[in-house]
């Protein structure tokens, strides 16, 4: 039966093979660590974060046009803002107020 040879690397005298053409990074080489999280703050501010509360139908149906769903939702208000303030042909001018009260 033949015994197996494998070429086995030189061991330096610190246990690491050094590379003369590929040095290990220095923190001198790699400089000061740069930390970013998140986008950043926009150029030019032009929407608002806010929290909304809508119906779970409705979210799912915006949702389900894919990407763009919340662009898409602005869209959609935006269209109901620039038809203008509505008349109510019926129903009663009461308001409800906060915690379902009505208001008169």
């Amino acid at each position: 039966m033949k015994r197996a040879i494998t070429l086995k690397s030189r061991k330096t005298a610190s246990g690491k093979i050094v590379d003369r053409d590929n040095p290990p990074w220095t923190e001198e080489m790699l400089g000061p660590a740069v930390v970013r999280r998140g986008r950043g703050p926009q150029k030019a501010p032009t929407k608002v974060s806010t929290t909304l509360r809508i119906d779970a139908d409705v979210l799912a149906f915006f949702r389900s046009l894919g990407p763009g769903y919340q662009t898409q939702m602005n869209d959609a208000l935006r269209k109901v803002k620039d038809r203008g303030p509505t008349t109510r042909s019926s129903g009663s001018k009461k308001a409800v107020g906060r915690g379902g009260a009505l208001r008169k």
